[in-house]
């Protein structure tokens, strides 16, 4: 699938399309494919680095939590 990732901290020079994996999912979630998103401060401060140590962050990153869509699975 095509999601917008980042793999370092830093701006919006970070973000780039790429392909990953559809994700396997844990009992009681759901797959969205998402038609809008929208970046709140979270989204921003995680991706700047500014959250290092408040919040684990694996990379490649997706971002952004605040999504509308429909539900594939």
């Amino acid at each position: 699938m095509k999601a917008m990732t980042y793999a370092r901290y830093g701006g919006p020079e970070v973000l780039e399309e790429s392909e990953v994996p559809v994700p396997k999912l844990p009992r009681g979630s759901v797959l969205i494919r998402v038609q809008a998103a929208g970046v709140n401060p979270v989204d921003w401060k995680l991706m700047a680095g500014k959250l290092d140590g408040m919040m684990d962050v694996h990379f490649p990153v997706i971002p952004g939590w605040d999504v509308a869509g429909v539900v594939e699975a």
